[in-house]
């Protein structure tokens, strides 16, 4: 997961927008963060700035405009995160998370069904 960059949860906002639909110009993402941020055109470009420093994502340009396109996937990001999180929280240990997750956590009966699935899916 070395290749995966550390984004900011700003940065995560734009990063959805774009695995949502891709490429987009910076006016495009400006659009679509307008109705979930008070965030500035400036602050936006910035943010794709920073992301194409990361190599988060990259552009291509087609005469004055750049359309921009993530170079990691969601999936890829989410599990950089995840493992971030049970090192920094939990020393890298699922087990101690999980358990303390499932005694804060009012579960549905079909969260319970479905968890056992996942269980009973892994010890096959």
């Amino acid at each position: 997961m070395a290749n995966v960059p550390q984004i900011s949860d700003a940065e995560w906002e734009v990063m959805k927008v774009l695995w949502a639909k891709t490429p987009r110009t910076a006016n495009e993402v400006i659009e679509a963060l307008e109705d979930q941020t008070d965030w500035k055109p400036k602050t936006v470009r910035t943010l794709l700035n920073r992301l194409a420093q990361k190599q988060a994502i990259s552009y291509s340009q087609e005469n004055k405009v750049y359309a921009y396109f993530p170079l990691v996937t969601e999936d890829e990001c989410v599990r950089y995160e995840t493992e971030s999180f049970l090192k920094r929280i939990y020393g890298g240990a699922f087990k101690p998370m999980l358990v303390n997750f499932l005694k804060e956590d009012k579960l549905s009966a079909e969260d319970i069904k479905e968890l056992k699935s996942i269980l009973d899916d892994k010890t096959k």
